[in-house]
């Protein structure tokens, strides 16, 4: 029976496309927002933080170089001085692989040149198809203006791509942000006030319509608690709960990153810090008829998170974000989860910034995801539970796919 079971979830996991539900990815039309390539993927900020450890180099002296030379710089110090052996080295290895290169080559000239022969809509579907992802959300910033020119453009956007509205300048960067608000048509001040929360709500409305956006999302760091007496708090409770409640929209609380704790490595620079699950565990309860999607940085996090996760069918407890992403603890925290969730969370999501990134972020997380459920359900066979083909289908599905796009659709009790 264990060898079927084995059998039917390699099935089952290499057939069943993806619901992504969250990255950093773009369609081909947003411009430079797409990003994608064998430069890219170098000089992706996992890899920089990396080669700045093997490197004599300053830090001044690499963010001299063009991206073009950084990305040599990058893979001579880790993929030929080096072994590749990290999961974002192994990650690169993995895509020029499955793009069908010769990766014994190690040759970037031939990688470069591969690349420089695609169309960026064309690859698009190409990285969609070897991914086997249907659906990418993305992350959009209505404040960033060159992105915002877009959106009021209305750009058109491959279906594909979901929008979704991330507003970490909102809800954290009072009374900073007040100036860029005003700066856009919204006038709200520092103190926030009656008058600034109705505007930012109409801010929250209007770009929520304007985006199609299916979930309203935020970063915070360890240091976020609910309820206090700081702005966080008040923008949450009288805008941005009440807007999505009336929306019917998720809020996601991405929660553990402590930011720049080294600015002289710029976007490489953050890190991550235990955060508070009693907030998590008030800001539940305290909003019955919200929907939270919820994620957290930490190892350290992560029980108290699954059993946080038990106790409010308003949660849905989501993927191994960031540094969280790395084979060894993907595993672990997934034989967790389903060992006090059964199938009611969803797994992984790829955090991609990068297009190809989601080659191997799902190649390698299929496998994980694959090699714990087939221990799942061998044990409930030896148990005597009569496992069949569709019931481990239907398992998959939940986990890649349905069970996000059930929980958008539903409706708080």
């Amino acid at each position: 029976m264990s060898q079927l079971i084995n059998q039917w979830v390699d099935q089952a996991i290499a057939s069943t496309p993806i619901y992504d539900l969250h990255t950093h990815l773009y369609p081909a039309n947003f411009g430079r927002f797409m990003l994608w390539g064998i430069d890219e993927l170098l000089t992706y900020h996992y890899l920089i933080a990396e080669t700045i450890r093997v490197s004599d180099i300053s830090y001044e002296a690499f963010w001299a170089m063009p991206q073009k030379q950084q990305a040599e710089h990058i893979w001579q110090k880790l993929f030929i001085e080096h072994a590749p052996i990290s999961e974002a080295c192994r990650g690169v290895l993995t895509v020029l692989k499955r793009l069908g290169l010769n990766v014994q080559s190690k040759n970037l000239n031939e990688f470069r040149q591969f690349f420089a022969d695609q169309k960026p809509a064309e690859y698009v579907d190409k990285v969609f198809k070897l991914a086997n992802v249907h659906t990418a959300v993305m992350t959009n910033d209505a404040l960033d203006p060159v992105e915002r020119e877009l959106w009021l453009k209305k750009t058109p956007v491959d279906p594909r791509f979901k929008a979704v509205l991330r507003i970490d300048p909102v809800l954290v960067g009072w009374p900073k942000v007040a100036d860029t608000f005003n700066g856009f048509g919204y006038s709200a001040s520092g103190d926030l006030g009656a008058s600034s929360m109705k505007e930012i709500r109409r801010f929250l409305t209007e770009w929520i319509d304007r985006m199609s956006a299916i979930y309203v999302a935020v970063s915070l760091t360890p240091a976020f608690r609910y309820p206090d007496d700081l702005p966080t708090t008040k923008v949450l409770k009288e805008a941005v709960l009440p807007v999505c409640r009336e929306r019917k929209l998720p809020f996601a609380m991405m929660i553990g990153v402590q930011r720049q704790v080294n600015p002289q490595l710029r976007l490489a620079g953050d890190s991550v810090g235990k955060a508070d699950i009693t907030s998590v565990d008030r800001i539940l309860a305290q909003n019955p008829q919200n929907k939270f999607l919820v994620t957290m940085l930490s190892r350290e996090n992560q029980h108290e998170l699954a059993v946080t996760a038990r106790k409010h069918r308003n949660m849905m407890l989501f993927g191994c974000w960031w540094f969280m992403n790395n084979p060894s603890l993907i595993e672990e925290i997934t034989r967790m989860r389903m060992e006090l969730l059964g199938t009611s969370f969803i797994p992984q999501h790829s955090d991609a910034r990068i297009l190809d990134q989601i080659i191997y972020k799902w190649d390698h997380s299929r496998q994980i995801i694959a090699k714990v459920l087939k221990d799942k359900f061998a044990d409930i066979a030896a148990s005597g539970w009569p496992v069949t083909q569709d019931e481990i289908r239907r398992t998959v599905q939940e986990f890649l796919s349905s069970n996000f796009e059930r929980f958008l659709a539903s409706t708080p009790a």
